[in-house]
């Protein structure tokens, strides 16, 4: 047993617990920066920064339990503990506290729990246990539909607080699920629906559907014999019907190229190609579709401050720079204004004056480039490389399905929020409330992210285990 024990322990790796202390102290750092101010009273807890050291010594102690508890005991009661967060969620809905517009915590003994970030855990180790099993398949529809279930549960309940932040963590699986064998063609074409989402926003829906009826036909003409002959009569058709449309013939422009796809549809079914152009077929007519209905359901269906998120990251100039777009300007303004070097740890004057809400939270990054400058702010975003590198390394040396589909499970996880976060910031992603891992304001997420890396090490220091 000794010796057993000893070997765990050489297996540790002490890189991933640096990269995941170093983001923690980290975020100690600029919280302190974010809730600076001069003569305060370090003991005083009514503070933000005092109540956030409270999370990290529970956080860095939950995380040091993990490395102690047997990693078999998350494998053996991952359905249990998978119900004990839907509970919760069902809990908070009906007795929770609401938080600016979301009942989304509960609170006991003067701290608040967000059952959300333990259901992203508790979905995580249920999903790694039913695809491990041996009876799962992802030919079997009986196990899509229990798989996909067990996402769309937790998500619908964290949707009805409302907290679409988080709910959209949930997509993150489709990167344990890749790994797992799901074939690409739900990625292409789930790819497809997201670009023709943003597409029809932006553009008309008729606009939408004229590039992809174009698109088609390229696609046709692929796997047609002397494809450079025909590549270069569907240019000039192309070409054609896009004068047309933007000549104000948009519907003959459409009917024609419809009418085109159809001619070469039914020209490789001929050529036993049937499969695939028929399949084609049919997507770009869902999506074209869809393209419509997105572009009626985000006008109709939406709310005001709904539609200006969106619209704050696809389309600023419509919105209120003083208004729904004012948070992402002070915190580009702030990114920018640190510079290479920025402005020094405690300098940083937007952060000094709150000139950009929500700063301890969502949006802690624009601390980080005022105060670190271009040089912090990109070693950041090398540390969490680095970090989901090293999942990816504990998932593909681990000789068990289980800790492989859990690294790629929190890997997934711990991108979307790192990705979106920083993306959001920037205006390169919609802002939606999702806390930088380790690093933003909130004993929930840090509380869970802690553990999930616990777990993790936990399991590589056993990988050589089978069972």
């Amino acid at each position: 047993m000794s010796s057993s024990r000893k070997s765990n322990s050489s297996n540790f790796d002490w890189i991933s617990f640096s990269l995941y202390f170093s983001l923690v102290v980290i975020g100690i750092l600029m919280l302190y920066a974010t809730d600076y101010k001069e003569g305060a009273d370090l003991l005083d807890f009514t503070r933000s920064f005092q109540r956030q050291l409270v999370w990290v010594g529970i956080s860095i102690t939950v995380f040091l339990l993990a490395l102690i508890v047997d990693w078999k005991v998350w494998s053996t009661f991952a359905y249990p503990i998978f119900g004990i967060s839907i509970f919760l969620l069902l809990f908070v809905l009906i007795f929770g506290s609401e938080i600016k517009g979301a009942k989304a915590w509960i609170i006991m003994f003067g701290l608040s729990f967000q059952p959300s970030e333990f259901a992203k855990f508790a979905t995580c180790l249920a999903l790694s246990s039913f695809i491990s099993s041996s009876r799962f398949s992802f030919s079997d529809l009986k196990s899509n539909v229990t798989l996909f279930g067990l996402i769309a549960l937790p998500a619908l309940l964290i949707m009805m607080q409302p907290d679409a932040g988080s709910a959209i963590v949930f997509g993150s699986f489709f990167v344990m699920f890749f790994r797992s064998g799901l074939t690409p063609a739900i990625y292409i074409l789930g790819l497809s629906f997201i670009l023709v989402f943003i597409f029809s926003l932006i553009y008309s829906p008729d606009v939408v559907m004229l590039a992809l009826f174009i698109a088609g036909l390229f696609f046709y003409v692929y796997q047609i014999d002397n494809r450079l002959v025909w590549f270069l009569a569907v240019a000039i058709v192309s070409l054609a019907a896009g004068t047309l449309f933007f000549q104000g013939f948009r519907l003959p422009a459409l009917l024609g190229l419809v009418a085109l796809l159809t001619i070469f549809m039914i020209y490789l079914v001929q050529k036993r190609k049937s499969n695939y152009s028929i399949m084609l077929f049919s997507s770009i007519i869902i999506l074209s579709v869809f393209s419509f209905v997105s572009n009626y359901a985000f006008h109709e269906f939406l709310a005001p401050h709904q539609k200006d998120r969106i619209n704050v990251w696809l389309q600023p100039a419509k919105t209120d720079p003083h208004g729904s777009r004012y948070n992402l300007i002070q915190s580009q303004a702030a990114i920018g204004s640190g510079g290479l070097q920025g402005k020094g740890f405690l300098n940083g004057t937007m952060t000094k004056l709150n000139y950009v809400p929500e700063q301890s939270t969502d949006f802690i990054f624009s601390t980080i480039g005022e105060e670190q400058g271009f040089i912090g702010s990109i070693g950041i975003v090398i540390l969490f490389t680095i970090l989901l590198i090293r999942m990816t390394i504990i998932a593909e040396r681990s000789r068990n399905k289980f800790i492989l589909n859990y690294a790629y499970g929190f890997a997934g996880i711990l991108f979307f929020h790192y990705f979106i976060n920083i993306g959001m910031t920037m205006g390169l992603m919609p802002i939606v409330g999702i806390p930088l891992p380790f690093i933003s304001k909130g004993g929930s997420s840090l509380l869970m992210f802690s553990l999930m890396m616990g777990v993790l090490l936990k399991m590589d220091m056993d990988r050589l285990s089978r069972l």
